[in-house]
């Protein structure tokens, strides 16, 4: 198996950073991170891990749908409402994983920056185009950085404080249900909006302390290595089939000209621990929330506690101590 890449693609990116790299580059294809999705307050999935299994998942994913600018409080459904109030202050939550010395990865669920209602950051709920955001002067183009420098805003605190962020934005891009997907704007389109992203985010906000996730199997998107220190997919298998993913693993790491280190960035059964035997380079996986993790419907208990213990598995226990936390309030 080839070593995988583990320098910064931004080149003022924080040691916190190098070092995280430098550790799943280490592990990829012999360890993997265990990961779990939380998107509420009371994180009921790693309390029912903890209970199960004794211990927590090394890697926690946290949802920042609700600090999306442009929600639409007065017509919106109470499903989304609900959704939105449950997932509030989960960046505090975030901030004292990290100062327990978890590793943290964001997903942003973006409400479109200008029109739609619900939950509209799946297109069929919005009409935002963003083949017009990115031209400069529009409306679409206003919306979209001022979201953007709202949410850097927000995760500058973490940056100050040295807390290295698992960064992976408009994922899924491969599909057509979140206004970002590439079937509905075009690989160019997708890339593009990944790079405007990178460059405010690096260059202008100075957030050194993100590590860049890639989150598409498809090459055309591949915005490219200098930008991208992660590659990473999402897949749903069948109920209880627990496998090592070998195929999904071998044909994600094509879409990049060097071997960066690959992910599972979010799964609906937890993936088998086979993975080191069979030379599949995965070096952390995540899966998704509630019924997921909590029902016993994808994952049950026995399965939960055999790969928890596997000594294939970084859980927070066995994750050593990536960074030092800085003197700094969230």
């Amino acid at each position: 198996m080839a070593e995988k890449c583990s320098v910064p693609c931004n080149k003022n990116a924080q040691q916190c950073v190098k070092n995280v790299m430098e550790y799943l580059a280490d592990i990829s294809g012999k360890k993997m991170l265990t990961g779990q999705h939380t998107q509420t307050m009371a994180m009921e999935e790693i309390s029912y891990i903890k209970d199960k299994t004794g211990d927590e998942p090394a890697l926690i994913g946290f949802e920042l749908l609700s600090y999306s600018p442009n929600i639409d409080y007065i017509h919106s459904d109470s499903e989304c409402l609900e959704e939105v109030t449950q997932n509030l202050g989960t960046l505090r939550r975030a901030w004292e994983w990290a100062e327990r010395g978890g590793l943290l990865t964001f997903t942003w669920h973006w409400f479109s920056p200008l029109g739609g209602s619900g939950k509209s950051f799946f297109s069929c709920n919005t009409d935002f185009d963003a083949r017009l955001a990115l031209k400069e002067g529009t409306r679409e183009n206003h919306a979209l950085i001022s979201d953007m420098d709202v949410m850097a805003g927000l995760l500058r605190p973490f940056c100050q404080a040295g807390i290295p962020i698992l960064w992976r934005p408009f994922h899924e891009g491969e599909g057509d249900w979140f206004w970002w997907g590439g079937k509905l704007i075009g690989d160019e389109a997708l890339k593009e909006l990944y790079g405007m992203m990178y460059d405010r985010f690096t260059h202008l906000h100075g957030l050194n302390n993100l590590i860049w996730v890639w989150n598409s199997p498809n090459p055309s998107q591949y915005p490219g290595n200098e930008r991208v220190d992660i590659i990473s997919r999402d897949m749903y298998p069948p109920k209880h089939c627990h496998t090592a993913q070998l195929a999904s693993c071998i044909e994600l790491a094509k879409i990049a000209s060097e071997p960066k280190i690959t992910i599972i960035g979010e799964t609906g059964t937890l993936p088998d621990t086979a993975m080191a035997s069979e030379q599949a380079g995965w070096a952390s996986y995540m899966t998704w929330s509630k019924d997921f993790c909590t029902s016993g419907e994808f994952t049950d208990e026995q399965t939960l506690r055999r790969i928890y213990s596997d000594e294939h598995s970084v859980t927070k226990s066995r994750l050593p101590r990536l960074w030092k936390l800085h003197k700094c309030n969230f």
